[in-house]
């Protein structure tokens, strides 16, 4: 008994199990979505919405696969593709610069407490300060058309949240751990890296996690106040000025796909690095 109990537990669910389980997990989120789509396309056509209030879902499928469809061909160009490709180029740099550079700092600040408390006061008035005050100044640095106006404020804006979960997984680390770390005489270098950084990867990771989402929305909102053609804020609002409305949601629609793809790269990283921690292995 005690060896099938045995078997019983190393078995674990078949893979068609899990898909199941995958499946009714993503279900209710599917049938929102789709239930949304549906009432938007059946409230536009029944009240006679007009496009340049509210486009018709099908109306903004048919030009976002119009895009797709010139992206595809190798003798076409689709701009809003190009588009895409110059602010997933800003917000990736920026994400890499501004979450980097805030890991960086706060290996450095949390190594001396004063350091730490007198900068973090200042770190959360910085993160208060909205995207739209920084976006004039960073264009007029480094130039309207210039890729590192973008970067660089998409790098203001993720720079304070990952500075600020790296410092508190850095710092939040349980006394009896430490205490067993110093009995065995364990320099710094040797606590950091056995007990402080493993410490702090949920939190560095969580913080990924929301810096990959503000990155695009940095990105397209900096583009706002201008840029080249190709980017999707200036494509946004160069359709919405000219009433086409579809092409500007298509563009949304793009935005967020990019969001979503990102997020889930961090996702796959955090499953990478972290295996070991508790959130993971329940699901």
């Amino acid at each position: 008994m005690a060896s099938e109990a045995a078997v019983d537990l190393t078995t674990g669910p078949s893979r068609a199990q899990q898909w199941i389980a995958r499946a009714r997990y993503y279900l209710p989120t599917l049938v929102v979505a789709v239930t949304v789509l549906v009432l938007w396309e059946l409230v536009v056509r029944v009240f006679n919405i007009q496009q340049f209030l509210l486009p018709r879902p099908s109306a903004i499928l048919q030009e976002f696969l119009r895009e797709v469809q010139l992206f595809l061909n190798p003798g076409e160009t689709s701009i809003l593709f190009e588009a895409a490709r110059a602010t997933l180029w800003s917000a990736v740099g920026g994400y890499v610069l501004g979450c980097g550079s805030g890991i960086l700092v706060a290996l450095i600040t949390s190594r001396w407490t004063i350091i730490s408390e007198a900068t973090m006061p200042f770190a959360i008035a910085a993160n208060s300060v909205p995207i739209v005050a920084f976006a004039p100044i960073m264009n007029n640095w480094f130039g309207i058309t210039n890729p590192a106006s973008k970067m660089a404020i998409v790098a203001i804006i993720v720079f304070f949240p990952s500075m600020i979960n790296t410092v508190r997984g850095l710092t939040l680390v349980d006394t009896r751990q430490l205490e067993l770390m110093r009995s065995y005489a364990a320099s710094d270098w040797k606590v950091l890296r056995a007990l402080r950084i493993p410490n702090a990867l949920p939190f560095i990771f969580s913080a990924l996690r929301v810096a990959s989402s503000l990155s695009v929305i940095g990105a397209v909102v900096s583009e706002f106040f201008g840029g080249p053609r190709a980017t999707l804020g200036v494509y946004i609002t160069q359709e919405a000025a000219g009433f086409d409305f579809a092409k500007a949601w298509s563009a949304i629609v793009m935005a967020s796909l990019i969001g979503i793809a990102f997020y889930l790269l961090v996702l796959l990283a955090e499953r990478r690095f972290m295996p070991w921690h508790a959130s993971i292995r329940e699901n």
